[in-house]
């Protein structure tokens, strides 16, 4: 089972060289310097399921995000996703909108 600190020697580290941090402090509300990453580990638990079903920032299956950084690096966006209608409806409407 791969380990935190592979992780951070791994996918964070290069993911910090093509963008790195935010030159901010990051803290939480009580003043706290998060790590980069917390897993099962941080409290003691083993499990070996963790790497497969939650997987690590960065990496498949990206269930904790797309960056190995997150928003350490980059800001946090707010996407809207757009529906008119059906599925069928929203793909016709768009495709009309594209050939505006």
């Amino acid at each position: 089972m791969r380990k935190q600190h592979d992780w951070l020697r791994e996918t964070y580290q290069k993911s910090l060289e093509k963008m790195p941090e935010r030159p901010v402090a990051h803290r939480t509300l009580s003043d706290l310097a998060p790590e980069p990453l917390y897993t099962p580990e941080d409290i003691g638990v083993l499990d070996p399921e963790y790497e497969e079903k939650r997987g690590y920032p960065g990496e498949y299956p990206y269930t904790r995000g797309v960056y190995g950084s997150m928003y350490r690096s980059k800001l946090c966006t707010m996407r809207m996703f757009a529906g008119f209608g059906t599925a069928e409806q929203t793909n016709e409407r768009f495709k009309k909108l594209l050939k505006a």
